[in-house]
């Protein structure tokens, strides 16, 4: 796989090529406490194609979670725009960025995003009705394509870190989204348990869906067909 992407002087990584699934412009993002001022992302553009596994990654601090949490519309920039399959999802209204989100983005979190009251199986047949698809049936298949085939009973407690992180992906996957962003999804996982998960991100990659990997391990970047590198809220 290739490695690389070409940065514009404004900071804009550009990627040619059609099927531009999600796309961010000049996005800023800035944080106030008391009299400090802390600029998070700083002019940061990217696009992101269907079927490539991008990798951004940098240090603590280099503001990937908060690209993150933008392009997912689960945090407003303060400068730009980001659209989702046509659609812009920042400076919308709430009700209309939930709708976006459920509707064309997976997402998996290091901390997990399993609601711990309900069992793997119920909480990817609630990410389906929520993203209005799927298939009753379809549920078994999935937990199967990630490996918890015997484990869909479980309640999030139960699972150790590498399936609680797998169960996840299966919820990211549920809806047939055509973006999954994926935040630090293996940082507590030993390394073959990180492979197991890039391994799968990068099949739903081949699949034709747009795969966003934020991390900070080599590994991440190894799996990427395009890695955007981070420091100090900027692409460099």
């Amino acid at each position: 796989m290739s490695l690389g992407a070409t940065t514009s002087t404004a900071g804009e990584v550009t990627d040619p090529g059609d099927d531009v699934v999600l796309s961010a412009r000049t996005l800023y993002r800035f944080f106030r406490a008391g009299d400090e001022e802390t600029l998070a992302l700083r002019g940061v553009s990217l696009s992101l194609r269907a079927g490539e596994l991008v990798a951004v990654v940098g240090p603590s601090g280099s503001g990937k979670s908060t690209l993150l949490a933008c392009l997912a519309g689960l945090d407003e920039p303060d400068g730009g725009t980001v659209v989702v399959g046509g659609r812009r999802i920042s400076h919308q209204p709430e009700t209309v960025r939930t709708r976006l989100r459920a509707s064309m983005i997976g997402l998996v979190f290091q901390s997990g995003n399993l609601l711990e009251h309900l069992t793997v199986r119920q909480n990817v047949r609630l990410a389906q009705r929520l993203a209005a698809r799927g298939r009753r049936g379809a549920v078994d298949a999935l937990l199967d394509v990630v490996g918890l085939a015997a484990r869909g009973a479980a309640y999030p407690s139960r699972l150790s870190g590498g399936e609680a992180t797998r169960a996840g992906l299966a919820v990211a996957l549920a809806g047939d989204p055509a973006v999954v962003l994926a935040d630090e999804p293996t940082g507590e996982l030993d390394s073959a348990t990180e492979r197991q998960i890039l391994d799968l991100l990068a099949e739903r990659a081949r699949s034709g869906v747009a795969v966003l990997v934020a991390g900070h391990s080599p590994a991440v970047a190894a799996a990427a067909d395009r890695v955007i590198r981070l420091r100090d809220g900027q692409v460099v």
